[in-house]
C-alpha cells in the first residue's frame, strides 16, 4: 500500500521521476475541493511479461558502472552467509548496506531498451526483498528473507553479466 501512496503523492505533486534520475515538472493542478482518492493495492500477480527473458539465448549485458553496485551487494551477501548471525541488528546492518548500493545503482542507471526492462524485472522484486529485510521483526523472518535475496542472485547470474 505504501508504494501506491508514494506514487499517488508523486502524481499529486506533479513530479515525474525516471530511472535516469531526472526530475521533470509537470503542469498538474489539484483542487483543494477534489476528494482524496483511495487506491486499493491490487493482488500481486505475475504474468509472462514478469518473467525475465534471455537475450536470444545469451545473458543481458549490464553496463559496468551499474554492475559494480550489483557485485558489491552480492559480495556483501556472500560474506554475510559465511558467518553465523544471532542478532537482528546484523541483518538490519546488511539491509542498510544493500540499500546504499541500490540507491547508487538506481542513481547511475543509464541503460535503456529491452536490457533495461529485463533488469527491472529482477531489480524491482530484489528491492522489495531488501526492504523486507530492513523491516524484519525477528531473526527467523530476517533469515528467511536473506535466503530469498541470496536466491535472487542465482536468478540474476542466469540472465545477466
Amino acid at each position: 500500500m505504501k508504494k501506491y501512496f508514494a506514487l499517488l503523492t508523486i502524481v499529486f505533486l506533479g513530479i515525474n521521476y525516471g530511472c535516469n534520475n531526472s526530475v521533470k515538472e509537470q503542469n498538474t493542478e489539484v483542487s483543494a475541493t477534489q476528494p482524496l482518492i483511495t487506491v486499493e493495492e491490487p493482488e500481486h500477480q505475475h504474468s509472462e511479461s514478469d518473467s525475465i527473458e534471455l537475450n536470444n539465448g545469451a545473458k543481458w549485458k549490464v553496463v559496468p558502472k551499474m554492475m559494480i553496485y550489483i557485485r558489491n551487494m552480492e559480495s556483501d551477501m556472500n560474506r554475510f552467509a559465511e558467518t553465523k548471525h544471532t542478532q537482528l541488528n546484523d541483518f538490519t546492518q546488511l539491509g542498510l548496506n544493500l540499500q546504499k548500493n541500490i540507491d547508487l545503482l538506481t542513481s547511475s542507471c543509464t541503460m535503456e531498451g529491452k536490457t533495461h526492462n529485463e533488469l527491472h524485472k529482477w531489480l524491482l522484486p530484489y528491492i522489495e526483498l531488501v526492504d523486507g529485510l530492513n523491516k524484519s521483526k525477528s531473526i527467523d523472518e530476517a533469515s528467511q528473507t536473506f535466503q530469498k535475496i541470496k536466491s535472487s542472485y542465482k536468478t540474476f547470474n542466469i540472465y545477466f553479466e
